[in-house]
C-alpha cells in the first residue's frame, strides 16, 4: 500500500475545488481530490439538460476569492458555470491534485492507526488522515417507483443523466415530474415536441426570474472599476439575505411570493383548468419557490397536456394514469430530483469501532455544525446534513464550512493530535437546537418535500441566515471534541 496522504477530498465540485484551493493557499498541498467522473464540476457537469441554469445570481454563485467579472447574464447556464468552475482548477493549478475516474465505494477507519481506508470501485485501497467529502446533496438521481417503467418501449431517461443522442424532435413525450428541474426544461421541450405530457403530482409555486444579459459596459465597470463587482455582490448578499427572515420568521410576507405567482399564472395561462392545477394547495415557501419567466406560457401551450390524475402504471406504449387513461409517448423523461436527505449516498462509512453511518444516522442524518459525525474522527462533511439553503448562495455555506475545516486541521497541528471526534453531547445539543428552530420555520408547515427525510424531520435546510453560520463556524471550540494522541485520548 502506498504512503498515507494527509487528506483526500471525495468530489470535484464547488465544495471539493473551493477546499483544494484554500488547502493550497494555506500550504498544504499533501492531498488529493478523487472524481469518479471524467471531469470536475458536480452538478454542473451532470446536469446538462435543456435549459439547465442557476437560480442564483451569477456574482453571488461564485467563490468570493475567485471572482468572475464577465458572467454573460445575471443567471448562468449549466455550461458558463462549469467553465468557471474548470478555471479555478487551472487558476489555482489543481490539476496535479485530481484523480479521474476514482469513485469511492467505502470508507473505513482504522482505529489502530488512526487513518482512513478509502477503497475505490476498482478495488484500489487508498489511506489518509483526513476525509473531505463533497459529493453534494443533489448527485443521486431519484428514481420513481412506478409499475412497468422498464416495460416501456421507447428511451427513458432522468433529467440528471440526459441522453443527448435522443432525437426529440416531433416526438411524444412524456415527463414525470415538476420540479426545479422539469420547470426549466420543460418549456425547452414544448418547442419542439409533436405533443407533451406534463404529470403533475403536485404543482410548485413558480415565480419570475429577473434575468437578462450583462450589457458590456456593464462587465467593463466589473472588471476595471475597483469596488465595483465588490459593491454589487454585496448588494446581492443583502437582498438574499432578507428573504432568510421570512422563511423562518414573519411567515406570512411570503403571501407576496404568492401574489406574484398567481399574478403570473393569470397573465400566462389562458386555460382555467391548466391554471387551478398549476397553483398549489400548500403554504408558498414550504416547498422550494422556483424561477422561471416560460413555464406557465409553456404549459397554457394547445399540445402541451397537464396530467394531475396519479400515474397508474407505464406499458409499452405509454403511461396510464389512475382514471384508465393511455397517455402514449414515445420518449419518457424522468424530472423526479434527487435523493437529497440521503447524504452521502451510496457510499458505505464505517467508523470508530465498527460502527456504521447507517446505524448513526437510523433516526435520520445530523452533523454537529453540518460537518462532524461522532464515532467518524477526522471525516468532515461539505453541504453536510442542514447546511442548505432557501434564500441565497450554498457557495457562502461551503465557504464557512472549508473555513471551519481548516480551523480543525490547525487545531490537530497544534495539539499534535491525531485524529478528533465530535463529542456526542455537543453533536446532540447542536442538532436539538436546531431541530426546534426548525420546527418554526414555513418548511414545515406541512407539505411533502424533499427537505424532509421519510421521517418527515428537517435534515436539509439551515436555519436562518448565511452570517450566523459563518459565526458559528469562525472558529474551533476544542471542548466540543475528543482529541486522539496516538493511541490515548484526550478531551
Amino acid at each position: 500500500m502506498n504512503k498515507p496522504h494527509d487528506l483526500i477530498i471525495i468530489g470535484s465540485g464547488f465544495g471539493g475545488i473551493g477546499m483544494a484551493i484554500q488547502l493550497k493557499k494555506a500550504g498544504r498541498d499533501d492531498f488529493l481530490i478523487l472524481e469518479k467522473a471524467d471531469s470536475v464540476g458536480g452538478t454542473w457537469r451532470d446536469n446538462t439538460y435543456p435549459g439547465a441554469a442557476c437560480d442564483v445570481e451569477s456574482h453571488l454563485y461564485s467563490f468570493s476569492f475567485a471572482p468572475k467579472h464577465d458572467w454573460s447574464r445575471r443567471y448562468s447556464g449549466h455550461a458558463e458555470i462549469k467553465a468557471y468552475i474548470e478555471s479555478c482548477v487551472a487558476r489555482f493549478e489543481l490539476q496535479q491534485h485530481l484523480r479521474f475516474g476514482a469513485e469511492v465505494s467505502e470508507l473505513v477507519f482504522n482505529d489502530a492507526r488512526n487513518v482512513w481506508q478509502v477503497h475505490l470501485s476498482t478495488g484500489e485501497v487508498l489511506e489518509s488522515r483526513v476525509v473531505i467529502t463533497a459529493m453534494g446533496q443533489l448527485n443521486q438521481p431519484r428514481y420513481p417507483d412506478i409499475q412497468g417503467l422498464e416495460q416501456f418501449n421507447g428511451p427513458v431517461f432522468h433529467s440528471a443523466r440526459w441522453d443527448h443522442s435522443v432525437s426529440l424532435q416531433g416526438k411524444r413525450i412524456g415527463v414525470i415530474g415538476t420540479g426545479a428541474s422539469a420547470i426549466q426544461f420543460v418549456p425547452q421541450l414544448a418547442q419542439v415536441a409533436q405533443e407533451l405530457h406534463v404529470f403533475q403530482r403536485s404543482g410548485s409555486w413558480v415565480i419570475g426570474k429577473n434575468d437578462r444579459p450583462f450589457k458590456p459596459w456593464e462587465q467593463w465597470l466589473f472588471r476595471h472599476v475597483p469596488g465595483a463587482a465588490r459593491l454589487y455582490r454585496t448588494f446581492l448578499y443583502v437582498k438574499s439575505e432578507s428573504r432568510a427572515v421570512v422563511f423562518t420568521r414573519f411567515h406570512w410576507l411570503l403571501k407576496y411570493g404568492e401574489w406574484r405567482a398567481r399574478w403570473l399564472a393569470r397573465r400566462d395561462v389562458k386555460n382555467r383548468m391548466k391554471r387551478q392545477q398549476l397553483i398549489p394547495d400548500y403554504q408558498v415557501g414550504c416547498n422550494r419557490i422556483l424561477l422561471a419567466n416560460d413555464w406557465y406560457s409553456s404549459v397554457d401551450l394547445p399540445h402541451v397536456n397537464l396530467v394531475t390524475q396519479p400515474i397508474q402504471e407505464v406499458t409499452a406504449n405509454g403511461v396510464v394514469t389512475s382514471d384508465g387513461t393511455l397517455h402514449n409517448a414515445d420518449v419518457l423523461v424522468l424530472g423526479t430530483g434527487f435523493r437529497a436527505s440521503e447524504f452521502l449516498t451510496p457510499l458505505r462509512v464505517i467508523g470508530r469501532g465498527g460502527l456504521n453511518l447507517n446505524t448513526a444516522w437510523a433516526q435520520g442524518a445530523e452533523a454537529y455544525k453540518g460537518i462532524s459525525v461522532h464515532g467518524f474522527p477526522n471525516l468532515f462533511m461539505l453541504y453536510g446534513p442542514n447546511t442548505n439553503l432557501s434564500h441565497s448562495s450554498i457557495l457562502l455555506m461551503l465557504e464557512s464550512q472549508i473555513h471551519y475545516v481548516l480551523a480543525c486541521l490547525h487545531q490537530l497541528d497544534v495539539r499534535q493530535s491525531v485524529a478528533m471526534d465530535v463529542k456526542p453531547e455537543s453533536q446532540r445539543k447542536y442538532v436539538s437546537a436546531l431541530q426546534r428552530k426548525l420546527g418554526r420555520a414555513v418548511w414545515s408547515s406541512g407539505c411533502s418535500s424533499w427537505y424532509l427525510d421519510a421521517n418527515g424531520r428537517n435534515v436539509v435546510n439551515w436555519y436562518g441566515f448565511t452570517f450566523s453560520y459563518r459565526w458559528q463556524t469562525r472558529h474551533v471550540n476544542a471542548a466540543d471534541y475528543q482529541w486522539f494522541t496516538g493511541g490515548s485520548r484526550k478531551g
